[in-house]
């Protein structure tokens, strides 16, 4: 038989074949799929170093930070202008300063908009999560105005513990002279703790410190994208990813904070009148707080004017609202939001958050850097406003 007789067997085969893979694929197209809920906005779209956190401004105006966590973080704080990040307030003091820790930022994790004409800057000096720079973890307010710094509040030695990391803030002005800070230490080795910083006299106190509710659950095995999420080294070995107390929210009413480990999927609350009561024990306040049960685990909270509280869950890709009544309903689930990290309620009605795939950096997958860039910059209307902050 020559070779010729087998070209039609051949043809008919690969056709065959093709069809296969066309019925195959239409098929897929019609089975069912997880389905989106909410309708995304990318606002901005980040072509180099991993933001984490978002905050919005009363007169709109958006700005990032950029911890140095080992990319190439040029400055740390930033600002969205005409398509673009520039550095926030000026480029020179987004560079550590050797002699005058307290002047240069060193890495920044969190910046939130006070609604009263200022952005604070909350520098963890810590960067690649290394023990903080001595007098160098700080609180910065710049004046919205001006773009000038106007207040420095430097964490005092009693606060900053060898292995704290200072995540997030959140603000109440009517308390106290010039206004009481909360902050959550969201450390990787050593004790959690809500920290207490008194505005006009920098005194500072830790309080829940090493509780449950601000320690990572021990029980706690996160999943996300399919796999379990933990440290792995190049060389094979493994161990887990805690983390304390991250996520933290001030109440409409600023009578109650809501706070949650990083590593945890419950959502706490307790009285802000007793953790500024310098009479209540620590026994006092464990007491005094309640597990308002799971959520999901998340890098960001939220709250808004309304009694409602916010919070990313990172293992389902979500965003989860809690309402006045205690019900939670999720507003966002997409498959575009890998890890939602800091949430911000902006006076437009739009609640802002980064998506930043914080689980696919090399350290969890044995030194092999998983992102895609861009990272992004998303919001999704909840037509509610900011908590005010006095």
């Amino acid at each position: 038989m020559s070779f010729k007789h087998f070209v039609p067997l051949t043809s008919l085969a690969l056709a065959v074949a093709l069809g296969s893979q066309t019925a195959a694929a239409a098929a897929s197209s019609t089975l069912p799929q997880d389905t989106p809920v909410g309708h995304l906005e990318q606002v901005f779209a980040f072509p180099a170093a991993m933001p984490t956190g978002v905050t919005v401004s009363e007169q709109g105006r958006l700005f990032v930070n950029f911890p140095r966590w080992g990319d190439d973080v040029p400055f740390t704080v930033g600002e969205l202008r005409d398509g673009k990040v520039v550095p926030y307030p000026d480029l020179a003091i987004n560079q550590a300063n050797a002699e005058h820790p307290e002047k240069g930022l060193i890495s920044v994790q969190s910046v939130v908009a006070d609604g009263l004409g200022h952005v604070w800057i909350l520098d963890t000096a810590a960067p690649q999560f290394s023990e903080p720079v001595t007098g160098g973890a700080k609180l910065i307010a710049v004046d919205l105005k001006t773009n000038k710094v106007v207040k420095t509040v430097v964490f005092p030695k009693n606060v900053i513990l060898p292995s704290t990391y200072v995540n997030d803030v959140r603000f109440d002005f009517s308390a106290g002279k010039e206004g009481v800070a909360y902050v959550t230490d969201s450390s990787l080795s050593g004790p959690g703790a809500i920290i207490v910083l008194d505005l006009a006299t920098g005194t500072a106190v830790r309080r829940l410190n090493g509780a449950a509710s601000t320690s990572a659950d021990p029980g706690f095995v996160p999943r996300v994208e399919g796999q379990v999420l933990k440290i792995r080294g190049a060389d094979g070995s493994t161990k887990p990813f805690a983390v304390a107390a991250d996520g933290i929210a001030l109440s409409a009413d600023r009578q109650t904070l809501y706070f949650c480990p990083l590593s945890s999927r419950h959502l706490f609350s307790v009285p802000t009148a007793l953790l500024r009561d310098p009479k209540a024990t620590e026994q006092q306040l464990a007491a005094a707080v309640q597990d308002l049960g799971e959520k999901g685990p998340s890098d960001g909270l939220e709250a808004d004017s309304q009694g409602a509280v916010y919070a990313g869950d990172y293992e389902d890709n979500s965003i989860r609202k809690r309402l006045a009544d205690g019900s939670w309903q999720t507003i966002v689930h997409d498959p575009r939001v890998l890890w939602p990290d800091t949430l911000s309620v902006g006076a437009d009605g739009y609640l802002y958050f980064i998506a930043n795939q914080l689980h696919r950096q090399a350290l969890f997958h044995g030194g092999k850097d998983l992102r895609e860039k861009p990272y992004s910059l998303m919001r999704v209307k909840i037509d509610a406003k900011p908590v005010q902050t006095r």
